[in-house]
């Protein structure tokens, strides 16, 4: 098996280091401080095509592939991990769950926008009282007609105070569980009964907005159900296994500690404590 990049990626790497050292560096104690990321730099990135990275050019993407994601995700990660949340929920979890269950018409509705960083995506899955359990959501999603009706919050949403687009996941069916009774729905922030509740306070990525978002039977058409009815915890944990990286901040956090090691010795071996 080949490891090695292309050329193309290896140029992705550099512009994208490039750009993360000359625009986003100079302002990472801003972004903590200010508690946001200057619109700015967000069109910035936009015009850079950093908002669909790993899609295919006929949505909008820069079509680099899940290689190309990693390799921005670990430059962004250097130098802010506030930046790299916002795009990696965007891209990883938010937009990547209409790339992989979405109809044709809704990537061409929301992926493509979502792609060229017109729009903010968010992921809607932890709710109060199921985080790590995340197939003990309660939101629930009931038909009427031609719409579902919402009702339900979601907590620790990155990009939910922000987002135009949220993929949600509601139980449809309490008695089949997860395996069938969770459905994905595409829901826009301009649906009546969409609100946001509580804006988080964390000890740190403070530019990168967290939130609850709060459904009050927020009525979502039938056509933006994302994949099938019942099938959405499969879309929830096939788009977490994409969106889930910390390279860049992990590395950064290795040299920044590096200057107040020691090495010592242990077993002959020269180690660092």
């Amino acid at each position: 098996m080949d490891f090695t990049f292309s050329k193309e990626h290896l140029l992705l790497q550099r512009m994208i280091r490039e750009f993360a050292q000359e625009e986003i560096l100079p302002i990472t104690l801003q972004i903590e401080e200010e508690k946001r990321i200057p619109d700015e730099l967000v069109r910035k990135m936009a015009h850079l095509g950093l908002f669909g990275i790993p899609f295919p050019r006929e949505y909008g993407g820069a079509g680099a592939g899940e290689i190309g994601y990693c390799l921005m995700m670990e430059e962004l990660g250097r130098v802010s991990t506030s930046v790299s949340a916002l795009i990696g929920a965007h891209i990883g979890i938010g937009a990547m769950s209409i790339y992989l269950d979405g109809t044709e018409e809704q990537k061409q509705k929301y992926l493509v926008p979502l792609a060229r960083g017109e729009k903010i995506a968010a992921y809607a899955l932890t709710e109060p009282g199921a985080g790590s359990d995340a197939a003990s959501i309660r939101t629930r999603a009931v038909r009427d007609g031609e719409f579902y009706v919402l009702n339900g919050s979601k907590i620790w949403i990155t990009n939910g105070p922000i987002a135009d687009v949220v993929c949600t996941f509601a139980v449809t069916d309490p008695s089949l569980g997860a395996r069938g009774g969770i459905t994905a729905f595409i829901v826009e922030r301009e649906f009546p009964g969409f609100s946001i509740g509580t804006i988080d306070e964390k000890m740190g990525i403070e530019g990168s907005s967290t939130g609850e978002i709060v459904f009050t039977d927020c009525r979502v058409p039938v056509e933006n159900v994302l994949g099938q009815v019942g099938l959405g915890f499969l879309t929830a944990m096939k788009a977490l296994d994409i969106g889930r990286l910390g390279l860049g901040a992990a590395s950064r956090t290795c040299r920044s500690a590096s200057p107040f090691t020691t090495p010592t010795k242990s077993a002959m071996s020269r180690v660092h404590s």
